[in-house]
């Protein structure tokens, strides 16, 4: 006998604690991907150790794809707080990781829940209607032990186009340290570009390139290893540079179909105090020419950032990019690092001159001084920031964004990180960022982790805030629970877009506000059904409004 149920796919399912059953069916908008998911046990001891397969029968089963959910050591769960919305706070095995499933058999244990993520992205050519899927649970040897249905429904109208610029910090260097392979090599060529080709496909569309080696989470004094795109070398008492792995870069990540780039950073993290590493041929060698040692404003950095940035932009005008491009000068400085930060974005101000220059900090007198023009500010301090009407505004969160406010830890309700979508429409926010792509290190870089036994960077910070991929054996990126309901809170943002632009944003919040209190980065009804049941109302008042127009 085997327990076998549908469940939503905002329902993380534990080994040892029985699923919810779906209440409401799948559906979405065209161009729109969709989820549940399926959860068994077996019920006797006798099947203790037995084995299964998942069989699905529909006449879409060509766009449907099924992953088995995988679970993760997770040791630091969340951070004390008085913030309750966590599934649990203990170290456990949890659910995230996804492995596409591919015809393999499945463990039917005793009394323990496994789960699979059973994912629908409908043909451009799809018509509008409903779909049954039938879904079969055999054994070894064909039969059938146990089966569920359920009909998804494809609505006439058309997700819009992703507005929102998305980017998560990409680490070449993790990619290197994990699969022990040279940086820019041609295996690492290889297993980037797949990295890169699973971001784009979670509705990452904006790239971190290392022109030079970003000086991110990294100790002072210490040195992460060398990912450097542009070569440098010191000849005549001046500077010359090499383009060649930066149009790599580029074309690269066009053909995955990233759209937008993002310069690593010209300044420390946590100060701009000092230059980042960048090494350079110097009497026929490659050396270290600055970093840790280096002041920021002295007069050495000073004209190679002369000579650097003209030329890096005559390279990126080259390759029809420059008005995709966003530039840095150092990430979350604090007030007290507001001058040292002054100084050094005034030594590069003409440089960058008529460029998007944009920084992730949370104290919006950067901002009322002139200092940033661009802001990207915390989830959880974005209210002056909302309340200055900055145009074209970001958001980002981080660690420090565990307490009210959505984020990715794999500890929280899978609501809590879609909800960020509904956020994101309201506010109409411009950019989002986060920083862990694929972090596979320790605090401060000092050293490699494997990401499939420490997934909290070593108790650096809650499980989950480090990465949202996974690397596979075969170099390709397996995505987790959270990459999925990150891009499911951007289809909302879309899906409420679409809205929006048939009957107005103001209209479009009062629908999604209805009969609740008002939606903000930190309040939102914390049930899992909520957002499935908004969508349904968002899906519905858009075929309303194609009716209208016919």
């Amino acid at each position: 006998m085997i327990d076998f149920r549908l469940v939503s796919c905002l329902n993380k399912v534990f080994w040892d604690e029985a699923p919810t059953p779906m209440t409401l069916a799948p559906e979405g908008l065209i161009g729109e991907e969709c989820a549940f998911q399926v959860a068994w046990r077996a019920l006797d001891q006798g099947f203790q150790k037995g084995y299964v397969y998942l069989t699905l029968d529909s006449p879409i089963a060509a766009a449907i794809s099924v992953y088995r959910v995988r679970h993760v050591p997770v040791n630091y769960a969340w951070i004390p707080c008085k913030d309750m919305d966590y599934l649990r706070t203990q170290p456990g095995l949890y659910p995230d990781a996804l492995e596409p499933l591919q015809g393999r058999r499945l463990r039917a244990y005793s009394n323990r829940w496994e789960s699979a993520w059973v994912e629908i992205v409908p043909p451009a050519d799809l018509e509008p209607g409903s779909y049954p899927i039938a879904l079969t649970l055999t054994d070894e040897a064909g039969n059938a032990l146990c089966k569920q249905s359920t009909v998804y429904t494809l609505h006439p109208a058309k997700l819009s186009a992703q507005r929102l610029i998305h980017t998560r910090w990409f680490h070449c260097d993790a990619l290197c340290n994990y699969y022990d392979i040279e940086m820019f090599s041609e295996e690492f060529w290889r297993v980037c570009e797949n990295f890169v080709r699973a971001a784009a496909d979670m509705s990452i569309n904006c790239l971190l390139t290392p022109i030079h080696t970003p000086p991110l989470d990294t100790r002072e004094g210490g040195y992460r290893r060398t990912c450097q795109l542009v070569d440098v070398c010191v000849k005549d008492g001046g500077y010359q540079f090499g383009f060649e792995k930066l149009e790599r870069w580029v074309q690269m990540a066009r053909r995955c179909g990233i759209e937008y780039f993002e310069m690593a950073h010209f300044f420390t993290q946590w100060g701009a105090r000092h230059a980042p590493q960048i090494v350079a041929e110097v009497d026929g060698s490659l050396r270290r020419i600055f970093g840790w040692d280096t002041d920021a404003t002295g007069d050495a950095y000073r004209a190679f950032l002369n000579s650097y940035i003209p030329a890096l932009r005559g390279e990126l005008a080259h390759l029809g990019i420059l008005d995709k491009c966003f530039f840095h000068i150092s990430d979350e400085p604090n007030l007290s690092q507001l001058e040292d930060y002054r100084r050094a974005r005034d030594s590069v101000k003409e440089a960058l001159c008529g460029l998007k220059v944009i920084d992730a900090l949370s104290n919006i007198d950067f901002y009322l001084n002139g200092v940033v023009e661009k802001p990207v500010p915390a989830s959880n301090h974005i209210e002056p920031f909302l309340e200055a009407q900055v145009p074209g505004l970001w958001t980002y969160y981080c660690v420090g964004q565990y307490e009210n406010v959505s984020n990715a830890f794999i500890a929280m309700p899978a609501a809590r990180t879609r909800a960020i979508g509904l956020a994101l429409f309201k506010y109409g926010i411009e950019g989002f960022l986060q920083w862990g792509f694929n972090f596979y290190s320790s605090q401060y870089s000092d050293y490699p982790v494997d990401p499939w036994l420490i997934t909290d960077g070593d108790g650096f910070s809650p499980a989950g805030d480090c990465f949202i991929v996974y690397p596979a054996r075969d170099g390709s990126a397996l995505p987790s629970l959270r990459s999925k309901l990150f891009k499911q809170a951007v289809q909302d943002m879309r899906a409420l877009e679409a809205l929006a632009t048939a009957i107005g944003h103001e209209r479009a919040v009062e629908l999604m506000e209805q009969d609740i209190p008002p939606i903000s980065f930190s309040s939102w009804p914390r049930n899992a059904d909520f957002i499935l049941q908004l969508r349904k109302r968002v899906n519905e008042a858009l075929d309303r409004t194609l009716k209208n127009e016919g």
